[in-house]
């Protein structure tokens, strides 16, 4: 029993993770200060049809949020059977949210037959046999044995409920846990991607209705070369810094007073800047980024345009020793 307890996912926090985290904890505070207005209010249900069109079409469904809608309203909509049924599915599994305890495992089981009932023939039961994830002719990911799932979805739950790390980071190892386990027949990556949100919003009420897999959805690729790169390098860290993107995306976009006009992008470039003058290359750093090009188009100039960000030596725009800093304007977009 003792070893079990001490079983403990490899990742490691990297400046970028906290960086990362420290973003979304002033975003989420933002966030929650106007949770209850009007407009946030109707947003949620928009939210909700945004989860679940976004899990499911990194699935292959192809209904758009005006069917998942017609579906959600009980009224008919003309589409595959299944494809239908996987959104029944998933609104009766986002409906039950906030029942369920992540280090459950009889709340996990449920939460999957709930997702895949009249789909599969294991809804809610771990499976009997091997799979892998293919990529056309290409096996991308072999998967434990089957034998062996019971014990690695109990060492991951038993860690889950001991864990001291933060919950954003230890959603999101169980995430990348549960790609790497597969521990179901089919439905890993929407299971996957809704026990992250059932393990936010015991942290934060405001996750339940943050469309985090609609965002996941508009980088699938991402995820996917996340998800390897984790697995090839026995450590998730690429993949715990990919989802707190995600994550700080789908918070700032969902704030109601800076949605419209501010992309998530430069909305962390801001929260990285803070008081500070600093260079081209310390911002990248402070935001974790890599590649130089697609800081600067999607970052910097936005920001800059937008009159949020200025250059204190504006005559020498190539300077060595230009630094950026936030305008007044800029500074509007920060908490107290």
């Amino acid at each position: 029993m003792a070893g079990k307890r001490e079983y403990q996912p490899p990742y490691a926090v990297t400046p970028a993770i906290v960086t990362l985290a420290a973003q979304i904890g002033e975003a989420v505070g933002r966030l929650a200060a106007v949770a209850d207005s009007p407009r946030a209010l109707r947003l949620r249900r928009i939210n909700r049809i945004r989860t679940i069109r976004g899990s499911l079409a990194i699935e292959g469904n192809t209904l758009s949020e005006e069917q998942v809608t017609a579906v959600l309203n009980g009224k008919p909509v003309v589409a595959p059977p299944r494809e239908i049924q996987e959104v029944r599915n998933a609104i009766a599994a986002y409906d039950r949210l906030e029942q369920w305890q992540p280090d459950s495992e009889a709340d996990l089981l449920a939460a999957h037959r709930h997702l895949m009932q009249g789909l599969i023939d294991e809804a809610g039961t771990y499976r009997r046999g091997g799979v892998g994830v293919i990529a056309g002719d290409q096996m991308l990911h072999m998967a434990p044995p089957a034998h062996r799932v019971p014990v690695l979805m109990d060492n991951l739950l038993r860690w889950l409920s001991v864990s001291e790390a933060h919950p954003l980071v230890a959603s999101s190892v169980s995430h990348y846990e549960f790609e790497f386990i597969h521990p179901f027949a089919d439905g890993n990556g929407r299971i996957g991607r809704l026990w992250q949100t059932v393990i936010l919003s015991r942290w934060n009420p405001v996750f339940t209705d943050i469309p985090i897999e609609s965002l996941v959805h508009a980088h699938q690729a991402e995820y996917y070369r996340a998800l390897d790169e984790s697995t090839q390098g026995n450590d998730s860290a690429p993949f715990i810094a990919f989802m707190l993107r995600m994550i700080l995306d789908a918070v700032v976009t969902t704030t109601p007073q800076v949605a419209r006009q501010v992309t998530p992008q430069v909305m962390r470039l801001l929260a990285a800047m803070r008081g500070d003058e600093m260079s081209r290359e310390a911002i990248q750093g402070a935001l974790g980024l890599q590649d130089r090009k697609s800081f600067r188009e999607r970052y910097l100039k936005p920001a800059l345009a937008a009159g949020l960000v200025e250059m204190t030596l504006p005559d020498k725009p190539n300077s060595r020793l230009q630094r950026y800093r936030l305008t007044q304007k800029g500074r509007r977009y920060l908490p107290g």
